[in-house]
């Protein structure tokens, strides 16, 4: 996760930035997402969202529908004999 915001604007919605390796998405997760998943948004460094994905004019936002801290698989990334799907002939 690179950026979590919460604007006093916003009435509630949390704005969240992530990126992996095709890019960079920006999650809208409105008030009632936000109180179901609050440890995972407040604490996760990796997270796992679902939800519709909305793309205008050249920009794409995830609307969260459910989300999940899977920080604990940062230590799976430094193993060796994982690799990725993207690796292989």
């Amino acid at each position: 996760m690179l950026l979590r915001q919460r604007p006093g604007t916003a009435k509630g919605v949390i704005f969240v930035t992530l990126e992996d390796e095709t890019g960079v998405c920006n999650v809208i997760v409105w008030r009632k997402v936000y109180e179901r998943f609050r440890r995972a948004v407040i604490s996760g460094r990796m997270l796992r969202v679902t939800g519709r994905l909305q793309r205008e004019a050249g920009v794409t936002h995830l609307l969260a529908e459910s989300i999940d801290d899977i920080s604990s698989l940062l230590d799976t990334l430094l193993r060796p004999e994982i690799c990725r799907a993207a690796d292989q002939p």
